[in-house]
């Protein structure tokens, strides 16, 4: 299976905003993530972990606090691959690409919900 087929839609915002913007955004939407763009391209990350660590000061721009060396993987890659992928990174989040443009994120959460699709000689290696 293809990571465009559990994928879901990222939300992303300009790296201007700030802390308290970017939280108020995250709890409407009931998101853990954000995806930080600079001139259409993926600036950083910023996670809920990322805003508790900083509630003092929620006035700081998310520029300071993201998340910059973000890993991405291609919308045609397996799930296989992003598991990987994200367990060799150590993250949870992976945002998706498509001709070098943002499509959407795959989570760990997705990973474990599509388990029974990821390729038995992944789970038993």
């Amino acid at each position: 299976m293809k990571v465009n087929e559990i994928m879901n839609k990222a939300i992303a915002v300009e790296h201007e905003i700030s802390l308290k913007e970017a939280a108020q955004i995250m709890s409407k939407r009931n998101i853990g993530s954000l995806i930080i763009l600079k001139n259409d391209k993926i600036a950083g990350i910023i996670t809920e972990k990322d805003i508790i660590e900083n509630i003092g000061s929620i006035n700081k721009k998310i520029s300071s606090v993201m998340s910059k060396d973000v890993t991405t993987i291609n919308h045609d890659e397996s799930i296989d691959n992003a598991a990987l992928l994200m367990a060799g990174h150590k993250i949870k989040r992976l945002p998706v690409l498509e001709k070098g443009k943002l499509v959407g994120i795959i989570t760990a959460t997705d990973i474990v919900a599509n388990s029974d699709l990821l390729n038995e000689d992944f789970l038993f290696d």
